[in-house]
């Protein structure tokens, strides 16, 4: 990478060795033995600089979408605002805001604001109505991606002298490959473990040498499990986790750090906005650092739309500040959450964001997939036999996400045969796991057997005890 590219990037003075990357400041205080932060320029910048920066960058992305994007231009011309009217963070708030529809009703390329030949990856998450939310990066956005992850690894202690294992899932997802990438450009040792083999993912921590993990808090209680089973606990070298891409409680992070001997942190990212990287918590766990000079934050009230006071719960949006291939502005989470910005004990000036306490809709994160009850009501739709009448009991078993989903069978189709119900509850069971990827417990219910309710049905019932 050259020095202009570094500059561009927000980057500190860097070294090359063995094709890796690293900063020559944290490399220095490392061996002092003194606290760690990637890069200390834009994670301690002061308040007023960092505003400045802000307004640069927005001013920047505004012209982008508006003359790049014909469906950004049209929301604002709809409500009478040109580029011109954007002069810096303070005129944020006259911007309109995106939601997951915009980019439903925009796929599969539709909020692009670069040219297909400078999209040089595209991931996806799943939607309401089967369609995937695409995002698109340029090369610019991945360094930058990158960038992001190592400041959140270093959060957590890890550096270039550990062996991370990546647990979380590769492909479409973002969680694994971003993961990945941003440990590679931290300059650590990879292993690019993924998910479903917990017997090899444990074999390879100890025979590895692993000392560094990212996956979901879930996986790692049930890794942790395998470990205790097999006597091998004191067998590993693990020092670090950083979990995300579901929900999860302090009780279950000192759980983890009991069972493990580790020390856990949190790490927050969405598809739409970047992937992992975009926040995440540092060793004093007081709220995770926002990435606020490529990420701006906003709390609003999910009901009114407007701005809420610093340190009241509200619904989490977010403008990306520097995003080439799918810029986003004022974009609505859906996560509820607050906002503080005091300085942290770890001297980082970044805002921070508290636990999530829910979302605003109806959408669920179940071992890191997004399931939506509509998905399951479309499978059950295809189905002969079933009535439309259905409940998902997401519970947490064995320190892992479950989803039961309970189905009322027609009057006329159900039988005493046990073998034809059997077979029934095979083919829903099937239906369903392609439609949201999970495979799922499915009960067959007598006609009329699950609730109904006059207002607004309740289709879910959540028994993880989250907040």
């Amino acid at each position: 990478m050259d020095r202009t590219r570094q500059l561009a990037l927000g980057m500190q003075d860097t070294e090359v060795q063995a094709g890796r990357t690293f900063d020559i400041k944290t490399k220095r205080k490392r061996r002092q033995g003194t606290k760690v932060i990637w890069n200390e320029t834009k994670e301690c910048i002061s308040r007023d600089e960092l505003a400045e920066l802000q307004s640069k960058r927005l001013v920047k992305v505004v012209n982008r979408v508006y003359h790049n994007v014909e469906y950004y231009r049209k929301k604002m011309q709809e409500v009478g605002i040109e580029p011109g009217d954007i002069r810096g963070i303070e005129d944020i708030t006259k911007l309109p805001y995106t939601t997951k529809n915009d980019l439903r009703d925009t796929y599969p390329f539709g909020l692009f604001a670069a040219p297909q030949s400078d999209i040089v990856r595209v991931h996806a998450s799943s939607g309401t109505t089967g369609k995937a939310t695409v995002v698109g990066y340029t090369r610019r956005d991945i360094d930058i991606w990158s960038e992001c992850v190592s400041r959140s690894l270093t959060m957590a202690g890890i550096t270039r002298g550990d062996i991370i294992q990546i647990a979380y899932g590769y492909g479409l997802f973002t969680g694994g490959l971003g993961a990945h990438y941003g440990a590679e450009y931290l300059g650590a040792t990879v292993v690019p473990m993924s998910t479903g083999n917990t017997k090899k993912l444990t074999t390879m921590m100890k025979d590895f040498g692993v000392t560094a993990i990212a996956c979901t808090p879930s996986y790692l209680l049930h890794i942790a499990e395998t470990l205790e089973h097999d006597g091998d606990i004191d067998k590993i070298k693990l020092k670090t986790a950083i979990c995300g891409a579901e929900p999860w409680t302090e009780q279950m992070r000192h759980q983890i750090e009991e069972k493990l001997h580790i020390h856990a942190h949190d790490i927050y990212g969405l598809s739409e906005i970047m992937g992992p990287g975009v926040a995440c918590d540092c060793e004093y766990h007081k709220g995770l650092h926002i990435q606020e000079d490529h990420f701006f934050p906003e709390i609003i009230s999910a009901e009114t739309l407007e701005p809420v006071a610093a340190g009241e719960t509200g619904e989490l949006v977010f403008t990306t500040l520097t995003k080439e291939g799918l810029p986003l502005i004022r974009y609505r989470t859906k996560d509820l959450t607050s906002i503080t910005y005091d300085r942290c004990e770890c001297g980082r000036t970044t805002a921070r964001i508290s636990r999530f306490v829910g979302r605003s809709d109806d959408m669920l994160i179940i071992r890191g997939v997004n399931v939506f009850p509509s998905q399951i009501e479309a499978a059950l739709l295809e189905m002969n036999g079933t009535t439309p009448h259905y409940l998902m009991i997401v519970d947490r078993v064995n320190n892992l996400d479950t989803l039961e989903v309970q189905v009322e069978v027609e009057e006329a189709f159900f039988s005493d045969q046990i073998r034809e119900l059997e077979n029934l509850s095979k083919k829903i069971a099937h239906t369903i796991q392609q439609a949201i990827g999970l495979a799922v417990k499915v009960k067959l219910v007598e006609p009329k057997t699950i609730e109904r309710s006059m207002g607004k049905a309740v289709h879910v019932i959540d028994n993880r005890k989250l907040v």
